[in-house]
């Protein structure tokens, strides 16, 4: 890769697709981990990732479960494509000296890209939690668990709350994610919209650290020359392994940002005035333990999403795309 011009658009196209058919895939699991990271002790909604996901269908219906899908599917696209274009353009510049890549030169790019991607993922994540917490704070009020749909709308109106006041709003009303954002960006400016920015840095470029080079490395292993390309199996296994490991090694972080994230709290959940109040007050009340909640369905979230991008990365679905593009034939 060192020695080859790195085509941008076919590299955020690449990233685009891959970030689109990996959300679709598994955004449900996405929405149990956001529900199980909010729960407090003594509150619990749900046992499980399995229980969260029966009870979510039950409650919300079968589309319950994609709750901030189109947030997530809008932003994921140039989301993914700066993450794994910035990391292609820092290894390219990392390697010009001609010394090729150290594990730590690929830890460098995989942190510039972690930093690049921050300015999508923060106001992607914020929009999306409030909309995938809802049906648990619904919940939370209802004993038993299970709601009807009706309910559950009228129930939704929690986030039409004061984010200044913290104090519910009775409007019979149900919120996308457009009227939060301009409803932050009416109280709050555009600093509402990058509310938790430092822990979204804390977990994405720590998280881009790990993954990169370990991904690098595994793929290097189903190589059958250093001149060849892996198999495409062996780049979705790589990424998997690697996009699993570096979700359960920034677990913790996850865990903060979400809190820290969601505007809308439950009955005796306390607000969070930064990281390291977050961290103090969770370490206090709910144990080392709780910096654990969701590893699991983070982990099986991150596997195939990050297995697909590399597959596609590889398979060149970008390059194809511009070669056979109308203008590049007519030019041709």
């Amino acid at each position: 890769m060192s020695q080859q011009q790195i085509s941008l658009p076919a590299k955020l196209i690449n990233g685009g697709i891959a970030g689109i058919v990996g959300v679709t895939c598994v955004f449900p699991i996405d929405l149990a981990k956001t529900r199980l990271q909010n729960q407090r002790q003594g509150q619990q909604v749900y046992k499980s990732m399995m229980d969260c996901l029966i009870k979510t269908v039950r409650s919300e219906g079968y589309f319950g479960m994609y709750r901030g899908a189109a947030v997530n599917l809008t932003l994921v696209t140039p989301e993914k494509a700066i993450k794994l274009a910035a990391n292609d353009f820092f290894r390219h510049h990392l390697s010009k000296d001609g010394k090729g890549q150290t594990v730590f030169k690929e830890m460098l790019a995989g942190c510039g890209a972690g930093m690049c991607q921050v300015v999508i993922t923060t106001p992607m994540e914020m929009l999306k939690i409030q909309l995938q917490d809802a049906g648990r704070l619904a919940a939370q009020q209802q004993k038993p668990v299970m709601m009807s749909p009706t309910k559950l709308v009228a129930t939704n109106t929690m986030l039409s709350r004061s984010y200044n006041s913290g104090t519910v709003v009775s409007a019979p009303r149900a919120v996308s994610a457009t009227q939060i954002a301009k409803d932050l960006l009416r109280t709050q400016g555009i600093q509402g919209l990058y509310r938790g920015l430092g822990a979204t840095l804390i977990r994405d470029v720590p998280f881009s650290i790990v993954y990169f080079p370990l991904f690098a490395n595994l793929n290097r292993l189903g190589k059958p020359s250093p001149e060849g390309s892996s198999p495409f199996y062996w780049a979705f296994l790589s990424g998997c392994v690697a996009g699993s490991t570096a979700a359960v090694a920034v677990n913790p972080c996850d865990v903060v940002k979400t809190r820290l994230q969601s505007l809308n709290k439950g009955s005796s959940e306390e607000a969070y005035n930064g990281v390291v109040d977050c961290v103090s007050k969770i370490m206090q009340k709910e144990g080392p333990s709780a910096f654990l909640k969701g590893a699991g369905c983070r982990a099986l979230v991150i596997a195939p999403l990050f297995g697909i991008a590399q597959v596609m990365y590889f398979a060149g679905i970008g390059e194809y795309i511009l070669d056979n593009s109308p203008l590049n034939l007519l030019l041709a």
